[in-house]
């Protein structure tokens, strides 16, 4: 078990490990949720209580209730059903392979950011459909939402409105344009906007367009996710731990003297290099960087 918590302390430690981070939030608040529900169901007898317990973070349409429990509308989008094969691990799966997307064209903070903003945008979009649209009205107070599904919707969407012709391949199918996959995950959100789980398929609409205009804001040069730069940084800080000093090294060379970082002597660009290149690429992609800003942006991906 101490492996385990150094291992999740370590990812938060690193820098530019915006992916795992995430996984591993929602595998550690499942887990947590998990020994919860069993201890309360086989011990105590108590599993009503679980669920008693869970609508303080989960997200609840009804504005009598979402109203006074404002920070369900981002807890929500870390909590998952028991049942990990239906929920957490498609979510995961998802998060994963469009994030990596993301994370290498933006940058982790954008990443991180592109989650929260799925996450808050879909939540209020699905509180403005059972408030306003007589359809849902009836069951407004019924409808309880968790999962990371609305924030992975605008991870999908984003990777496949920045990058579009991006392929995966898929088993049995072959290669497959991202834009068709996340065309198809559309439809199964309109037609889920419609049923048992209408909370559900409205939060993935609003995950998927904030997705889309996140990017397109971003190719403006407007990034949405700015201001949650420094909320993310703070808490991020809290498990960093402090840097080591650079080794600096010297030698003589004739009668000239050279003295740098091991990191800058390798030929490394520095964070502020990296960070104009991923702005190049999230207004203009990633064809329209030169040649040696590739080099730099793939010995960065080395560091």
């Amino acid at each position: 078990m101490s492996g385990i918590l150094e291992d999740f302390k370590d990812a938060f430690a690193k820098r530019n490990n915006g992916l795992v981070q995430l996984i591993w939030l929602n595998v550690a608040v499942y887990v947590t949720t998990l020994l919860l529900f069993v201890i309360l169901t086989v011990f105590f007898k108590q599993g009503t209580l679980y669920y008693d317990l869970l609508e303080y973070v989960n997200l609840s349409p009804a504005l009598n209730i979402v109203v006074f429990r404002p920070w369900t509308l981002l807890t929500y989008a870390f909590l998952h059903d028991i049942n990990p094969i239906v929920h957490i691990f498609p979510n995961m799966l998802m998060l994963y392979w469009f994030g990596n997307i993301i994370q290498e064209f933006l940058g982790s903070k954008r990443l991180i950011n592109l989650y929260i903003l799925g996450a808050v945008f879909g939540g209020l979009l699905t509180i403005l459909a059972f408030n306003l649209i007589p359809y849902y009205h009836d069951s407004v107070n019924s409808v309880t939402i968790i999962g990371a599904s609305g924030s992975v919707l605008a991870i999908v969407f984003a990777a496949a409105t920045l990058v579009p012709d991006y392929s995966f391949y898929l088993f049995l199918i072959g290669p497959v344009r991202i834009k068709y996959i996340a065309f198809f995950l559309l439809l199964i959100s309109l037609a889920g906007s419609i049923g048992a789980n209408a909370g559900g398929g409205i939060v993935h609409l609003g995950g998927a367009l904030l997705g889309y205009i996140y990017i397109k804001q971003l190719q403006a040069g407007r990034d949405f996710g700015a201001p949650i730069d420094a909320i993310v940084d703070f808490f991020q800080g809290l498990f960093r731990r402090t840097e080591k000093p650079k080794i600096k090294v010297a030698y003589r060379q004739k009668e000239s003297t050279y003295s740098g970082s091991i990191s800058n002597h390798a030929g490394f660009p520095d964070d502020d290099e990296v960070d104009e290149i991923l702005d190049k690429i999230s207004r203009s992609g990633y064809e329209s960087l030169t040649k040696e800003e590739k080099q730099k942006l793939f010995k960065a991906s080395q560091k």
